[in-house]
């Protein structure tokens, strides 16, 4: 029989991020620091505006590009946090999570043999989403003593004739790396001198600690009209199970998306959309409730790292640290499986982000400070056993 598989498919790797979970979901008394989810319940408002459009048999298709409500709502937001103007019209899209709109944008850009420079470590979808879409990923290490940002310099290096697109990551999964405004500059600077675009995914925008703000590539001058921003409502307001993002770009860009979104999802769920739109307008307060207490966390899990010995740079964004553990002598899936074995506690090694991680483990803050507090006991206690 005609083996019934595309090749490509099967040459795609699963997710690394998922072994780990599904192995702790089957051990007794684990703890898991492994999944980017956050511990919070969506806020009650928005659950009950949920709610509500369910009970108003508000269970229709929406238009392809989402609820003319939320639309504005996004663009109202986008100006109001980031300085960035878009037409809720035609220049904004609402998906099914950010992933999706990764996965469009990059088939709606890109031809065959385009080159997409990818900044690893990084979440996993841009790699195999990249090579679906028949572009070829090529990899720009990160270095741990840039603290993982992306510098001009090595986004210069990578650039050939082929290139075409530029993910920005950022904040970052895994590392918990920003880029300031000052980087920014100097990598749209490259971007503009040699006629690319960028998929800016800004999932974490709003998950910055200290002093730091988020910056938008978008808002820069010179970069709107080169940037497809994306975002959701996943990290911020504590919705992953509800299953939506949205893609920002110029209308050229977004029609080509919106044709693929049309025919392979139709619309993202309606009930979901309602529930945005409540948090958009009424959720300020619980953004800045949860960024505090994962800024809590952040402290307490950054100063027990290196109280350990494990050396770790500060991060300013997202939920995650990203400490090395090169001093050990192994490398990071056999460090996080014998601590799974030895000590019941999850993490996920670098690598499964690409393989500049490896030497390091992500470790997820989105968890209580009492998981926190057990896991990082039991940690130390496997350190001390090397």
């Amino acid at each position: 029989m005609r083996n019934p598989l595309s090749k490509q498919i099967v040459q795609i790797e699963p997710s690394g991020i998922r072994k780990f979970f599904d192995i702790v979901n089957e051990m007794e008394d684990a703890i898991s620091l492994g999944v980017g989810e956050p511990d919070f319940d969506t806020p009650w408002h928005i659950r009950e505006e949920g709610i509500f459009s369910l009970e108003k048999g508000r269970t229709f298709y929406t238009s392809n590009a989402g609820l003319k409500e939320l639309k504005i709502e996004i663009s109202r937001y986008l100006e109001r946090r980031f300085h960035l103007s878009y037409d809720y019209n035609h220049e904004i899209m609402v998906t099914v999570g950010g992933s999706e709109a990764i996965d469009i944008a990059m088939r709606a850009m890109l031809d065959p043999g385009d080159e997409v420079l990818i900044p690893q470590p990084c979440y996993v979808s841009y790699v195999p989403c990249a090579a679906l879409a028949g572009g070829k990923p090529v990899i720009i290490e990160l270095k741990a003593e840039n603290d993982f940002r992306l510098t001009a310099e090595e986004v210069l290096a990578a650039i050939t004739p082929k290139t075409k697109l530029l993910v920005l990551p950022f904040p970052n999964n895994p590392t918990g790396s920003i880029m300031e405004k000052e980087d920014l500059e100097a990598v749209a600077k490259v971007v503009v001198d040699h006629d690319l675009f960028v998929i800016s995914d800004e999932i974490y925008a709003e998950l910055t600690f200290g002093d730091k703000t988020h910056v938008s590539i978008a808002s820069l001058p010179g970069m709107w009209e080169r940037t497809v921003t994306i975002n959701g409502f996943s990290k911020a307001y504590a919705m992953t199970g509800w299953r939506l993002g949205y893609a920002c770009a110029p209308k050229a860009i977004l029609e080509q998306m919106l044709k693929i979104h049309q025919f392979a999802i139709m619309c993202a769920p309606t009930t979901s959309q309602y529930a945005a739109v409540e948090a958009l307008r009424n959720g300020d307060n619980d953004v800045e409730k949860m960024r505090e207490e994962y800024n809590g966390r952040r402290r307490y899990l950054l100063h027990r790292l290196r109280e350990m010995g494990m050396e770790c740079f500060e991060p300013y964004g997202a939920f995650y640290m990203f400490p090395c553990i090169k001093q050990y002598g192994m490398a990071s899936e056999e460090f996080a499986t014998k601590l799974l074995e030895a000590e019941k506690v999850a993490v996920v090694p670098g690598t499964a982000f690409g393989a500049g991680g490896e030497g390091f483990l992500r470790i997820s803050y989105a968890y209580s400070l009492e998981d926190l507090k057990k896991a990082l006991q039991r940690i130390e206690n496997f350190l001390k056993t090397l």
